[in-house]
């Protein structure tokens, strides 16, 4: 069983075997949000600005950490890639760089696109095709937007997709809500959970659209 949760804006939790892996963890004060409720074996940065690198956060004796993490290795039986890619459409100019990861956790692909602001390179999108499930931004102004999100869904058709950095209750950065990605969504069911996780092998061709917590 592979369970994914969501702590709102960027911040995923993978949990697959014995690992529990957190992806972008947040503080939640410094968003207006609430804070990640969980403690990580492995945890992985895509890049290095606050409201996504609150390592503290979610660390406990012993976590690995991966920041900016470019290359392949294995921890606790995930295979963990990690891409290149930028946060702007100046090839990291404005914004630096990020790291698009994919995880393969009992079978599944998962790829978490972090604060992806251009399309990747076409090496990149060789590697991201055949996902279980794809986490994307959506919320554009400091990522792709709704637009670009949905054209890399295109690209990558991927099984399922998960929208993340889009605006919820509280949240103080300006950016768009996920029902403007959602009105792009075509071929795929649109569910939104009651709840702020979900067993992945129970979707199928679906938008999920976990609760926020």
């Amino acid at each position: 069983m592979v369970l994914i949760r969501w702590h709102g804006h960027a911040c995923v939790e993978v949990r697959g075997g014995d690992l529990t892996i957190v992806i972008d963890p947040h503080d939640g004060v410094s968003l207006g949000i609430k804070s990640p409720s969980v403690r990580a074996d492995l945890i992985l940065v895509s890049h290095d600005h606050f409201d996504h690198n609150a390592v503290h956060v979610v660390s406990k004796e012993g976590s690995r950490v991966l920041k900016m993490f470019y290359g392949e290795t294995v921890v606790g039986g995930v295979r963990v890639r990690g891409f290149k890619s930028y946060h702007d459409k100046s090839r990291g100019a404005e914004r630096g760089l990020n790291t698009v990861y994919l995880l393969e956790v009992e079978g599944y692909r998962i790829a978490h696109l972090g604060d992806l602001g251009d399309r990747p390179e076409e090496s990149v999108l060789k590697e991201l095709q055949g996902l279980h499930l794809l986490v994307t931004p959506v919320g554009g102004r400091y990522t792709i937007g709704p637009q670009e999100a949905w054209s890399l869904v295109e690209i990558l058709k991927p099984i399922n997709i998960m929208p993340i950095h889009y605006r919820i209750p509280g949240l103080k950065l300006p950016i768009q809500p996920v029902d403007d990605f959602l009105k792009l969504v075509k071929g795929y069911t649109i569910t939104r959970l009651n709840e702020s996780s979900f067993k992945l092998e129970d979707y199928t061709n679906t938008v999920i659209i976990p609760k926020y917590p």
